[in-house]
This record gives C-alpha cells, structure tokens and sequence, in this order.
C-alpha cells in the first residue's frame, strides 16, 4: 500500500478492538468503485456491510444503480437502506411554514435599494445522512441504549477520492474512526472510473438529490436534458419554496443565481463562476 506524508494517506493499521467494520455508500463513483474493491479483495479485510442513506429524492439513476448493487453476485456484503424522511417533502412542507432540514438554498434579499443574495444553513447532510447512518451503525454495533465504549470498536470506510482530499474529516467519535481507503492508494475519481472500465463495470451516476443547490450548470443541464421528469420535479419544487420558508427573509432559490431555475442562465461554468460546489460538502456523505 501506497504511504504518504498526508496523515489522511498513511499507511492503514487497524486497532485490535475493531468489531464491525461499515461502507458509507453514496452509490457514486467513488463509494461504488469502493464496495467493488473490498468485493474484489483489493482494500483487505472485507467490511461487514454497506449503508446508503436514502433521503427520498435522489435521481432515478442513482436507484437503478444501487438496486443493481444489492442484486445477487455483485456485492459480497449486504446494503442497509436507512432513511429519516424525504428530503422534498421536507421543503414542500417548510414553504408552508412548517419546521425543515435546511438545505443551502440561496436567498435574494432587498436592502436599501439593492439586491442580496445569501445561503441559507445547510442541515440536510447531518439531519439525512449522517444521523440516519450513525443510527444504524450503533444498532449494528450492539451500542443502541448503551454507553459509548472509549476506544474504536467501529471502522467506517468513506469514497472520498485523493482529488477531493478537503472532504476527509476525523470521526469525532471515540467509539469510531473513519478510513479513507481510495485515499490510501492515491486514487482520484478518474481512476475510480478507469478502474471500473477496466473491469467492466456500469459507470455510476453522481450521487446527490435530485435538487442539491450544491449543482453545478452542468449537473442542471444534465437534469433538464435527460431527465425531462426530473427537471419538471425540481423546477417545481423551486418555485413552491420561494416564499414561506420560516425565519428567512427575501426569496429562496435552488440556483446560485437566485433566480427562478426554469430561467437560471445554465452556461459553462467559466463565464457564470459557478463550479460544483460537492468539494465544500461536509464529511463527503453526498455526491460520492
């Protein structure tokens, strides 16, 4: 195995207490070429089980995919399915008022005379993925109703890829640590996706809610040109979250722009300065 100066990157030891061992995935490119690795032998020791986290609004792609993961002779491990609610029906609901898991939509907001735009607090990615997960890995884990032990007990394998090293975060958690593998061995997305090719696998879709504001143009533009449902699905939902939200102020936008996402100027990203913004994405739980 590949050890580099990054602390991320070193060489992978494993203490003795380790019980249980978890893969996040995301059933992206990176978490899937990850489950595929373990299944082949290439990470060591196999893990336990996989846990998506479904928030009830990823694209139809990302479900034929996973469902394609979970058929039989794929993946050696089973794949838990957790969930704590639709995310969309989340947003519908808070456009009336009521309580939500915030996603970082943005907000236009007039103030002496001139427009604003801001970003409002992202909740969605703790409230979704991560509680749902931490859940079940406690269940499986026999820590449930009990006190957490003061050494690792749980190694949790994460798809952040070398290229998107900014995403690995420490497990805060005694009773857990996380691992990095694709890290370990260097390997950026492109690998990932030169390794699946290699082996003749599906390439992935990006993983991440059908109407993340964390899009870039050209993630829109592949909604709106090839998933004609889909477009219609987040146009609407854009629209009935533009007023109501409670305790935000001005209009709110699933495009960074804050304007309507059926008129958002959907161009390269050179000449709108919007990139994708998944590398800001706290403890790499979506778009891997």
């Amino acid at each position: 195995m590949l050890v580099l100066s990054n602390p991320l990157a070193r060489q992978w030891a494993a203490p003795e207490t380790i019980r249980l061992r978890i893969l996040s995935l995301g059933a992206g490119v990176q978490s899937t070429t990850l489950a595929l690795m373990a299944a082949q032998g290439e990470i060591g020791q196999m893990p336990d089980c996989a846990i998506f986290a479904d928030t009830g609004w990823e694209p139809r792609a990302v479900y034929e995919h996973l469902a394609w993961l979970r058929s039989p002779n794929v993946l050696p491990f089973p794949v838990h399915i957790v969930s704590a609610g639709n995310i969309r029906a989340g947003i519908l609901a808070a456009a009336r008022g009521r309580r939500w898991a915030s996603i970082p939509a943005y907000t236009r907001t007039r103030v002496d005379g001139r427009d604003e735009i801001g970003m409002i607090g992202r909740q969605c990615t703790t409230e979704h993925k991560l509680v749902p997960i931490r859940r079940k890995v406690r269940a499986l884990a026999g820590l449930t109703r009990k006190r957490s032990p003061r050494h690792p007990v749980v190694e949790q394998w994460i798809g952040i890829s070398f290229d998107e090293l900014v995403r690995a975060k420490y497990s805060i958690e005694a009773w857990q640590i996380n691992r990095w593998p694709l890290i370990e061995k260097a390997m950026t997305r492109r690998d990932c996706l030169r390794w699946l090719e290699r082996h003749g696998y599906p390439r992935p879709p990006k993983s991440s809610c059908l109407g993340c504001p964390f899009h870039s143009d050209a993630a829109w533009r592949e909604i709106r040109d090839h998933d004609p449902e889909g477009w219609a699905d987040v146009v609407s939902v854009d629209q009935a979250m533009r007023r109501g939200l409670r305790g935000i102020r001005g209009e709110v936008f699933l495009h960074r722009s804050a304007t309507p996402l059926k008129d958002a100027p959907l161009t390269d990203e050179e000449k709108t300065g919007q990139p994708d913004l998944f590398l800001d994405e706290c403890d790499g739980m979506c778009g891997v």
